[in-house]
């Protein structure tokens, strides 16, 4: 074996420019995998991670029911029937039931509602989310979120309310203990007290949320001892769909796993994936036409010198082995090179302080340093140099020595 690689170094060397060349495609090709996946898998870990410990596993609301005006009775008081409409009949029993599953963690109730809330001039329509204190975080992991821990505040006092960030940033409060006036749907209005923030890092959470005691709410709302949604928290996440359907059997409620209720942006993450390996599947496409393109002209150039090979001894397997094994260098030197830029890249964005405004806040580059990327893009950089030289390998040990000889 040692006269094959003897050999294939030798031709890798003479032609030095050209194997350079392909070794910085296959580089390029194998950094930009590395980079693209670490930024794109970085960020959208992230927003799941957000959303798994900020929204709940599993969610019971009431179902949306669309009205054939044609067959319904003529109803005087529409408020009244759409509130109907808008609660859990039995909530707490259903909770007591499904604490009873072996997989479900803690459950907590809720009242969801519109509000507005004023301060000075300014005012913010939001959503207000009225909570158990001593249950809800046995459902989710919002105290994670609080800037100052204060969730035991809501108990003690039943005015207090805890705003996300973007909603203190839009009405212009920076520090807590300030007092805001809620107004509710209904017209009620309450005057309530900053007790916290709390900080998602997603956006659309962040700018809309305010969550207060589920007991003041029902009172604005003149809903006392209503609630109209259940959340669930379960062990393993991702099996929240799966055991969602199973309480969708017994539970006569709309129920909901955060796959479902996030299904849009797990998709445009799905299309965001397949869009990324494109690419890189085409930058190492090229680079496996530089490859073919070099030991195809060494191929042709050194036919006498592959028939005086065959004449001292060399097997047709081993002028293949030859061809094969310099795709295989230069594949693995791309490979190498390649991690180390994109070793580097991945330094040099991690570096780089900045806002970033969006779906998501952060102060800068979320990435994923997962060291199987980098196993990853040796695997296929070594499978496109292999198969870029097995053509050429091919031709090279299917030669004849003597009609090579004759033709000289």
């Amino acid at each position: 074996m040692r006269h094959v690689a003897f050999v294939a170094f030798k031709l890798l060397l003479e032609r030095k420019r050209q194997t350079l060349v392909s070794v910085l495609g296959v580089s390029i090709g194998v950094s930009a995998f590395i980079v693209m996946s670490s930024l794109m898998i970085g960020f959208q870990s992230y927003f799941i991670q957000q959303v798994i410990d900020l929204e709940p596993h599993i969610r019971i609301k009431p179902r949306e029911e669309r009205t054939d005006f044609m067959f319904e009775e003529p109803v005087l008081v529409l408020g009244e029937r759409l509130k109907e409409k808008d609660k859990i009949l039995g909530w707490y029993e259903i909770m007591q039931s499904l604490e009873k599953h072996p997989e479900v963690l803690g459950v907590a109730p809720r009242l969801v509602s519109r509000g507005i809330l004023k301060y000075g001039v300014k005012d913010k329509p939001v959503t207000l989310l009225g909570i158990d204190p001593q249950r809800e975080p046995k459902a989710s992991i919002i105290e994670k979120f609080l800037i100052h821990k204060n969730l035991k505040k809501l108990e003690t006092n039943r005015t207090g309310v805890i705003l996300g960030v973007l909603v203190a940033k839009s009405l212009g409060i920076q520090e807590k203990g300030k007092k805001l006036l809620l107004v509710a749907p209904n017209g009620q209005t309450l005057l309530v007290t900053v007790e916290d923030f709390f900080e998602s890092g997603i956006t659309n959470i962040d700018d809309a949320r305010v969550y207060l005691n589920i007991k003041t709410l029902q009172s604005l709302l003149d809903r006392q001892g209503e609630a109209n949604e259940i959340v669930v928290k379960i062990g393993d996440v991702n099996r929240a769909e799966k055991i969602s359907r199973d309480f969708q059997e017994i539970i006569p409620y709309e129920v909901e796993s955060w796959q479902r209720a996030y299904r849009n942006f797990l998709s445009i993450f799905k299309i965001q994936n397949t869009i990324t390996y494109m690419i890189v599947f085409a930058i190492l496409t090229v680079s496996a036409f530089g490859i073919f393109n070099i030991i195809m002209m060494t191929v042709l150039e050194k036919k006498k010198d592959i028939a005086i090979l065959m004449a001292m001894g060399f097997t047709r397997r081993d002028v293949l082995l030859i061809f094969m094994v310099e795709g295989f260098v230069v594949g693995l030197l791309g490979a190498l090179l390649g991690s180390v830029l994109g070793y580097g890249l991945q330094e040099y964005l991690e570096s780089i302080k900045l806002d970033v405004e969006g779906l998501i806040r952060t102060k800068g580059f979320v990435l994923d340093r997962s060291p199987l990327f980098y196993l990853y893009a040796l695997v296929f950089s070594l499978f496109f140099s292999l198969l870029a030289s097995l053509y050429p390998s091919y031709r090279a040990s299917r030669l004849n020595p003597v009609d090579i000889f004759r033709s000289q």
